[in-house]
């Protein structure tokens, strides 16, 4: 829903937002139908009450700008990776990359690649859960 514009405005907002809320936002990136958000947590809230405020407040600064018609409001669902200091470089790249990156796959495609090549298991549109093989070959939950 968001042009590269809006998502570069909304991403520059987002920047000084985070910073208010003493919430270390290293790099975040706006694409048509998602968003990709690097940030250091912060001891003193869990990542959910993160992903709430980023949502929320950027949900009602996008309809306040009014940068899209109608209203608009992000899907109730996130997805949240930890990530190693050694691999944060590249993490870094790959959300500012994230225009000539899905020139070539989608956001839905990308997440498929995704849930196969790290070990995930898909449950349709509600969860995606860690699996690990057992020495008898069955998927079990982690």
């Amino acid at each position: 829903m968001l042009t590269r514009a809006a998502g570069q405005r909304t991403s520059a907002w987002l920047h000084q937002y985070a910073h208010e809320k003493r919430i270390f936002l290293k790099v975040c990136h706006f694409n048509a139908d998602h968003a990709h958000a690097v940030i250091d947590l912060p001891t003193n809230r869990c990542l959910e009450e993160v992903v709430q405020l980023f949502k929320g407040a950027s949900s009602h600064w996008i309809n306040e700008q009014k940068m899209v018609p109608g209203r608009f409001a992000w899907g109730r669902g996130y997805g949240a990776f930890s990530v190693s200091e050694s691999a944060l470089p590249a993490v870094v790249a790959y959300v500012e990359n994230q225009v000539e990156h899905h020139r070539g796959l989608t956001s839905a495609d990308e997440l498929k690649l995704f849930v196969e090549r790290y070990g995930l298991k898909w449950h349709g549109l509600e969860t995606v859960e860690t699996v690990s093989k057992s020495s008898n070959g069955s998927d079990t939950p982690r």
